[in-house]
């Protein structure tokens, strides 16, 4: 399946693009996962945007915070999804790749945490993070922190 991938800080984003970007979130996080919950949360601001798109149509997203945004001297990858229709396709496993691949890149200084949800911990250990914290509920969902180290 042939994907055109997009990165780009938010003051770059179309009002199209901001409009796709939400409207996935709500799709998979709030009306999917069935979690009420403030998406918009003012740190998309802050933060790079990275999708792909087939055919025009955003499949699969995920924002790059950028250091001291969620934790302190440390990035993350948030709001990491794939639209319904083509998770057969594993392009959530690009997404991840991709995600680190452009955090490293643009803060190569700092390690990225993440607060995972908790049926993905075997998923994210794949790609070398470990679960540094306890299972916690966040947004009604059981998550736990999880670290993988900058690289020397």
């Amino acid at each position: 399946m042939h994907l055109v991938w997009k990165i780009k800080r938010f003051d770059e984003l179309s009002a199209l693009e901001i409009y796709q970007i939400l409207q996935l979130r709500e799709m998979v996080f709030i009306i999917e996962q069935a979690c009420i919950y403030q998406d918009i949360d003012n740190k998309d601001l802050g933060c790079y945007h990275l999708w792909a798109e087939k055919d025009g149509q955003m499949v699969a997203y995920t924002r790059l915070v950028p250091p001291d945004l969620s934790y302190p001297n440390e990035t993350s990858i948030g709001r990491v999804l794939s639209h319904p229709k083509y998770r057969r396709h594993k392009i959530g496993r690009q997404l991840v790749t991709f995600a680190i691949e452009a955090v490293s890149n643009l803060y190569p200084r700092n390690a990225i945490r993440i607060s995972a949800q908790e049926y993905l911990i075997p998923f994210y250990e794949s790609y070398d993070f470990v679960q540094v914290s306890q299972v916690y509920i966040e947004d009604h969902l059981p998550h736990a922190e999880m670290l993988l180290s900058k690289k020397h």
